[in-house]
């Protein structure tokens, strides 16, 4: 079987740059990585293909002699016998590094790992915060309170006592791993001198124990845009954890959610209002004031003959769209009210009205027995 053009396997053109290369071989070892497709064997045999493609062209000699002479160049001990060395395979250190970047990011990532100078990032932080209907109409600054880690004013964020400094772990030489051989396979771990931070302190900060943070509570203001909806997520960058040892600090994420409202529901930019309509009302005709959420009033005319479930549109009397200077609609939904507690005269009135109503007043009741008729075969 004619094997695939390992441009094609990567989805890439012949002039892709290094970079490009790499770009998209994440991009498919993400998706097809035997650990997310589990018992999957065509995305075991494409993560394969994915990997042999990517280990080929990244290598400028290996490129250069595939672009000239494709599969043949590696085939009858050409290059070791295969792409990858001299076991055909692809090299393991690279193809782990790769990997790891692909899922949990470089070694400058945000998921809170460490830099090149072994300083972590710190922690991500997460706040839940509650607001009205009316706020999230006009948009507010709030103001919140929360107990986090800050850089540790002592040491200046390092660790280490005044007047002295981290010095590099002669281990690793502050790479903050080690890699070691066994057999074919040359594998990488976390520096056990210094946990991985490639620094070692030897008179630490009192202040803060040599983390180089301490735990203070802060008061933040939080700017909340008209238009925000349930579940909206806002970030602050760099309002999260302080960063072990002037590590960069994380980022703090506020979550939304919209309080209930007495009268109004949302859904989407619309909101939606329920309004019980007298029956005479409704029968004759006639108008009531209803609120906004903007907290004016507004008039709605009720036309004769008026029944439950009509709704009654209210252009741009909605919540605003978010980023945006257009409203949603507000719909009035009518529920007509029977009354209840009659006195004698409303009775005899109501009586006298029953006694002359004819079809016409009631074509859904006519209409519904009617069926009802015809079901039982006309009984």
């Amino acid at each position: 079987m004619a094997k695939t053009c390992f441009y094609e396997t990567l989805e890439v053109e012949r002039t892709a740059s290094e970079g490009e290369l790499k770009v998209a071989y994440r991009k498919a070892a993400m998706r097809w990585h035997p650990d997310k497709n589990p018992g999957d064997a065509a995305a075991e045999a494409r993560f394969k293909e994915l990997s042999q493609a990517y280990d080929t062209l990244k290598d400028p000699q290996k490129r250069a002699a595939y672009d000239k002479f494709g599969h043949a160049a590696f085939e009858n001990g050409g290059f070791g016998g295969g792409p990858g060395g001299a076991r055909g395979g692809p090299d393991m250190s690279d193809f782990m590094s790769d990997i790891f970047e692909s899922f949990f990011g470089d070694a400058r990532g945000r998921a809170g790992g460490r830099t090149s100078s072994g300083r972590e990032r710190g922690a991500d932080l997460r706040y839940n915060m509650e607001i009205s209907l009316e706020d999230a109409f006009h948009g507010k600054t709030a103001q919140i309170r929360i107990p986090t880690s800050v850089s540790c004013d002592s040491c200046s964020g390092t660790g280490a006592k005044s007047g002295s400094k981290p010095r590099q772990c002669p281990t690793c030489g502050g790479a903050g791993k080690v890699r070691s051989s066994q057999g074919f396979f040359l594998m990488e771990r976390t520096c056990p001198g210094c946990h991985g931070r490639g620094e070692i302190i030897d008179d630490p900060c009192k202040t803060c124990a040599g983390a180089g943070r301490t735990t203070r509570e802060r008061t933040l203001e939080v700017a909340i845009p008209a238009g925000v909806e349930d579940g909206t997520r806002i970030r602050l960058a760099g309002e999260g954890e302080a960063g072990m040892r002037g590590g960069p600090a994380g980022d703090l994420y506020i979550f939304l959610s919209l309080g209930q409202h007495a009268l109004f529901q949302r859904d989407g930019a619309d909101l939606y209002c329920r309004a019980p309509i007298p029956m005479t009302t409704a029968a004759l005709g006639g108008s009531f004031e209803a609120p906004t959420i903007d907290g004016g009033r507004t008039r709605v005319k009720i036309p004769e003959g008026t029944q439950t479930g009509m709704q009654f549109r209210l252009k741009g009397k909605g919540m605003p769209i978010l980023r945006s200077k257009e409203f949603g609609d507000m719909y009035i939904q009518a529920t007509v009210e029977i009354p209840q507690k009659l006195t004698a005269k409303q009775r005899e009135l109501l009586e006298q009205f029953a006694a002359g109503a004819s079809e016409a007043n009631h074509p859904e009741t006519s209409g519904f027995f009617s069926r009802v008729k015809d079901f039982f075969g006309g009984a």
